[in-house]
C-alpha cells in the first residue's frame, strides 16, 4: 500500500468512528500533514483520491468536507422531487415525528453515554441559545439543540442519516414551534421536556436521556394530531417555500 492509500485509509477510518462527522470541514492540508507526519503533496493525493470515490467534496474556495451517506437536501435541487412530493404530503409531518421519536431517543441515549466534554460544551451553548430565544421563532434553536445532542451519540450513521434528512426534520420543529408554542400551556411543557432531555444527558442518565427524549417527540405528534382532530388548522411549511428557514406559515 503506498503512503499516499494510507493516509487516505486512516482518513476513512476517522470517518467511519465518528471523529469526522457528515458535511464537517476536512483540516486544512497543512493541519493533516503535520498531524499525520507526511508531506502537503501526499495529503493531496490522498484527498484527491477520496474525492474521486466521493467519500469527500471539495468546495471551491471554502475546502473540502465530508460527504453524506443520504444526499443533502439544503440547495433543495429540482433532481430531488421525490423529497418535494413526500414533503408536500399531510401526513409526511406524522411520517417524520415517528422516525424522530426512534432515533432520536437512541441519538439521547448515546449522548449520555458518549458525550465527550467538547460534546457537553456543544450541547450547553444549543441548549442555552434555545432557552434565550423567543419561543415564537426558535425553530433554528430548537432543532440546533437536537442536533447537537445526535453528533453527541458519536454513531456515524445516525450523524450520517439524520444529517441527510435534516431540512426534512426541521418541518417537524417549524410545525411543533407554530402550532405548540403560542399555546402556553403547551410551550411551558415542551421547555419542561428540553430541560428534562438536558439534565438527563448532563448527569449521563442513559435511560432517563432515551425516554425523555422519545417523550418530547410523542407529545409533540400526539398534540398536533389532537388539533386537527379538534379541526384546527395545522400550520405547514413546505421545502420550496421561499420563506421555509424564518416563517412557517404556508398550509395544505
Amino acid at each position: 500500500m503506498g503512503i499516499s492509500q494510507e493516509v487516505s485509509f486512516r482518513l476513512e477510518r476517522l470517518i467511519l468512528d465518528g471523529g469526522l462527522a457528515p458535511g464537517q470541514k476536512i483540516p486544512s492540508e497543512r493541519q493533516l500533514a503535520a498531524r499525520l507526519g507526511v508531506s502537503r503533496a501526499i495529503i493531496r493525493e490522498a484527498l484527491h483520491e477520496l474525492q474521486g470515490r466521493g467519500v469527500i467534496e471539495t468546495q471551491h474556495g471554502r475546502g473540502s468536507f465530508v460527504a453524506s451517506i443520504v444526499p443533502a437536501t439544503d440547495d433543495l435541487e429540482e433532481n430531488s422531487a421525490l423529497l418535494h412530493l413526500f414533503a408536500g404530503h399531510p401526513r409526511t409531518l406524522y411520517d417524520l415525528l415517528e422516525v424522530r421519536e426512534q432515533l432520536e431517543g437512541q441519538a439521547a441515549e448515546l449522548a449520555a453515554q458518549r458525550a465527550t466534554r467538547g460534546d457537553r460544551h456543544s450541547i450547553t451553548k444549543a441548549y442555552q441559545a434555545l432557552e434565550e430565544t423567543d419561543p415564537m421563532s426558535n425553530a433554528k434553536p430548537d432543532h440546533g439543540f437536537h442536533q447537537a445532542i445526535i453528533e453527541a451519540s458519536h454513531n456515524p450513521i445516525l450523524v450520517h442519516v439524520l444529517n441527510g434528512l435534516k431540512n426534512m426534520m426541521l418541518l417537524t420543529v417549524h410545525a411543533s414551534v407554530a402550532n405548540l408554542n403560542p399555546r402556553a400551556e403547551m410551550r411551558q411543557l415542551i421547555m419542561k421536556q428540553h430541560k428534562q432531555i438536558y439534565q438527563a444527558i448532563m448527569a449521563g442518565r442513559a435511560n432517563a436521556a432515551r425516554k425523555a427524549a422519545m417523550a418530547h417527540v410523542r407529545f409533540v405528534q400526539d398534540s398536533l394530531r389532537s388539533l386537527e382532530n379538534q379541526g384546527a388548522e395545522v400550520i405547514r411549511v413546505s421545502l420550496n417555500s421561499g420563506n421555509f428557514h424564518e416563517n412557517p406559515t404556508k398550509r395544505y
